[in-house]
This record gives structure tokens, C-alpha cells and sequence, in this order.
């Protein structure tokens, strides 16, 4: 490569007391060839090489105090300026490394003094680094086709509750409540991995008798996806075992066991990876700290992950619709690979909140979960996954909320239920 290699540009949302501009060349500095000194070596062919550029500087607001504190003291009418920021490097600082990129445009950044707020908002790669990695191997037509759920409708989900204590016979009989239900997807929970109560393999065999026999019989394969998510042979030898058991799916943990063992499993290619954002809020939460839903999607959309949490409308957590929604679109947009992810929605989700999930999204391209929207339907299991499709059904003709319950009165009951 050579200084005209193609380049990574990374966007952030920065606050600083500094001057704008001097502030983004730190940033740049910091994260490329610079240090806080000239050095031996670091001649000006190199810094043309492999220095990162400052591609804009977009002023914002300012604030009178800082969003997070910098370690310094703050200077008397200190002035806190807000911005957006485009940097840039050549492919030829880091290759096609995955850990190694991550550290580029993240690494020091959050320690750095000049800053008092920094967000990652988005990543824009060249297609000569994308082209390097494979992506989802089964994505949405993968997933429609192991559930054969057909284009136009949501695949319909569920998570096994309660969340551990259960033996795997005992977890194997819900399942079998389920899959008779009519289920397309049910996931181990996030704390349900591999422990002495319910341990991997035996759990998996079942599972599978269950979701086997049901599809001799229907002709239908209930997706089941299993926590892998330990250390990373351990992972591989979960992942096997449900190869060896004829399941479809793996879920991992993807901020607890990182970038590089979820790609790892990701590149077996055998299963669709269920990604799991299990605390996402503790990367995202502050509104100027961490990063932003479209960066994150894409790094682990080249990992090779194939569905990957969102969130819900009028969730149970702290987000925002305007920000669920943002992140449904991510996932179903073209670029990096032209591989949409399968967006997983989540969190407090019952069928009432369709109408307003296809309002604002317009796709069907949607796992959509609920745990209790489906468990405690009054008229149990079996109807609440009745009353999720028929909800969505209405949604998708146009129906709203309230239309939904004048003309679908079997939905009264969920609404009932269900509603706050």
C-alpha cells in the first residue's frame, strides 16, 4: 500500500473546552503516528503515510458545563464546544484486523484530557477492506428459510423463562408447549449458558428430541438458539454439539466474549449466530460517551453475525423509539457487504406494539420476541403467538392500534393483558 491506500473514515460527536480544531488533530494524532512529542523516526514521509486526517469539522452547540468529567480543572468561563468530526486512515495502518481497527477508532480516545464528551456515530469502510470478510452466512432470506417463515410477516419468538433454575427436561417440556404454539424462534437467556443446573449438552439432546420430532411430524423447524458463550473452546465444542444434534442456531454474548471469539464462531458457518447486545447500555447510554448503534452493527456485521438485538417500541429500558428505530434501519441497510442483518426486537414486547413498530419501520424483516407477551397470554401460549401474528397481520394492512381492537376482537384479551 501507499499513501494513496484507500482510507477508513470514522465520525464522532465530540464536546471540548479546546479549540475545535486543535482538538481533532489531538484526536487524530493520538490514534495514529503521533505522540505528545516529536520523536526519532517520525519523519514526514511517515506522517504522510500513515497519519490520520481531519476530513471535517462540523460546530454544533456548546454547553456551560461538561457531559462528563476530564480529570483537569476546569477553567474559569469555561466554554464546552460541540461538534462533529470526520478522521481518516489508510487501510495501511491496520490491515484487515478486525481488534486492531476497533483500537484505532476507539483505543485512547475516551482517556484523552482535551475531551469532555466523545461518541463513535459511524464507520465508513472502503470496499476493498469490507470485500475481506464474509459477513452473514445466513442473514434474513437464511433465517426465513431455516424457520420457513415466507417474506411478509415477522418471525415470531420467545425466550425461555425463568431465566435459569430450570433442569433441561423441565426446560425441553416448555419448548414442547412452544413449538406446538406454533413458534417459528425460542433463545436460551443471556444467563443461561452451560451451568450445573442445566448443562450444555444435556439440555441441547432435550431440546432437539422435541424440536426434532416436531419437524418429522409438521415438516417445520423451530430455530433454537443455544448460549454458547464461554471461553472460546469450550464455544467451539457447544457449537458442534448442536451441528451433531441438527439444530440451526447459536446465540453468543457478543460484548462478553469480544470481537475476535465471536467471529471465530461466526466463520464455522454451519449455524445462524444469534447476537445478543447484553450490555449495550453501558456502550451507548450516556449521550456523549461510547458509541452510536450503526458503528457497532457494522463491526459485528463483518464478524459475521446474522441477527442482532434492537431493542423494541415502548421497550421496558431507558431507549428511546426514535433511537429502536435507528437502529432497525442499520441493520436492514445494504452496505457494509450488501448483507442486511435480521433485526431482534425485543424488551417488554407484546403484540400491541406492532401497529406502531410497522408505522415507523415499514419491514416485516423483523425477529420479533416477547417472553410474557406470548408465556401469559390469558388463553395461554398457543394464543399469544396466535394473537402476535394476527396483530401484525393488522398492522401490516394498515390497521392502527385502536383500529386493530374494533375490527380483530380476538385481540382484546392480549390488550387486556397486556397493556399499560
Amino acid at each position: 500500500m501507499s499513501s494513496s491506500s484507500p482510507r477508513l473514515t470514522a465520525r464522532y460527536f465530540i464536546e471540548t473546552p479546546n479549540d475545535l480544531a486543535k482538538a481533532a488533530a489531538t484526536l487524530a494524532g493520538e490514534q495514529s503516528s503521533g505522540t505528545f512529542v516529536e520523536v526519532p523516526g517520525e519523519t514526514a514521509e511517515l506522517k504522510q503515510r500513515f497519519a490520520a486526517r481531519v476530513e471535517s469539522i462540523k460546530p454544533l452547540d456548546t454547553s456551560p458545563t461538561p457531559a462528563i468529567p476530564t480529570g483537569r480543572p476546569t477553567p474559569p468561563n469555561a466554554v464546552y464546544r460541540r461538534a462533529e468530526v470526520a478522521v481518516s486512515w489508510s487501510l495501511e495502518n491496520f490491515g484487515h484486523n478486525l481488534p486492531t481497527l476497533v483500537s484505532t477508532v476507539q483505543g485512547n480516545l475516551y482517556e484523552l484530557a482535551q475531551f469532555s464528551g466523545l461518541k463513535l456515530i459511524d464507520l465508513d469502510f472502503p470496499a476493498e477492506f469490507s470485500a475481506r470478510f464474509r459477513g452473514p452466512q445466513f442473514g434474513i432470506p437464511g433465517c426465513r428459510r431455516l424457520t420457513n417463515v415466507p417474506a411478509g410477516r415477522p418471525l415470531i419468538g420467545t425466550i425461555i423463562k425463568p431465566s435459569i433454575g430450570m433442569s433441561p427436561d423441565t426446560t425441553a417440556e416448555l419448548v414442547r408447549t412452544l413449538v406446538e404454539a406454533g413458534i417459528d424462534f425460542i433463545k436460551d437467556d443471556e444467563l443461561m449458558a452451560n451451568p450445573p443446573h442445566s448443562p450444555f449438552d444435556a439440555r441441547v439432546d432435550a431440546i432437539m428430541r422435541v424440536i426434532n420430532a416436531h419437524a418429522d411430524r409438521t415438516g417445520k423447524k423451530v430455530m433454537y438458539a443455544f448460549n454458547v458463550s464461554d471461553e472460546i473452546d469450550a464455544m467451539q465444542r457447544h457449537y458442534e454439539k448442536i451441528v451433531r444434534s441438527g439444530g440451526t442456531c447459536a446465540m453468543i454474548s457478543l460484548n462478553s466474549v469480544g470481537l475476535s471469539a465471536s467471529k471465530k464462531i461466526c466463520d464455522l458457518g454451519q449455524l445462524a449466530i444469534h447476537g445478543h447486545r447484553n450490555g449495550w447500555g453501558m456502550l451507548n447510554r450516556h449521550p456523549l460517551l461510547g458509541i452510536e448503534y450503526p458503528a457497532y452493527q457494522k463491526l459485528w456485521r463483518l464478524a459475521g453475525v446474522d441477527q442482532l438485538h434492537v431493542n423494541g417500541i415502548a421497550n421496558k429500558f431507558w431507549e428511546s423509539d426514535d433511537s429502536v428505530v435507528r437502529s432497525i434501519q442499520s441493520c436492514l441497510a445494504a452496505e457494509p457487504l450488501n448483507k442486511p442483518l435480521l433485526p431482534v426486537v425485543s424488551s417488554g414486547q407484546w403484540g400491541g406494539q406492532a401497529p406502531e413498530t410497522w408505522r415507523r419501520t415499514q419491514t416485516t424483516d423483523l425477529l420479533y420476541m416477547a417472553g410474557g407477551g406470548i408465556m401469559a397470554h390469558p388463553n395461554g401460549p398457543a394464543a399469544g403467538v396466535h394473537a402476535l401474528r394476527e396483530w401484525w397481520e393488522a398492522a401490516v394492512s394498515g390497521l392502527t392500534y385502536d383500529q386493530c381492537l374494533a375490527q380483530r376482537p380476538n385481540l382484546a384479551l392480549s390488550a387486556q393483558k397486556f397493556a399499560k
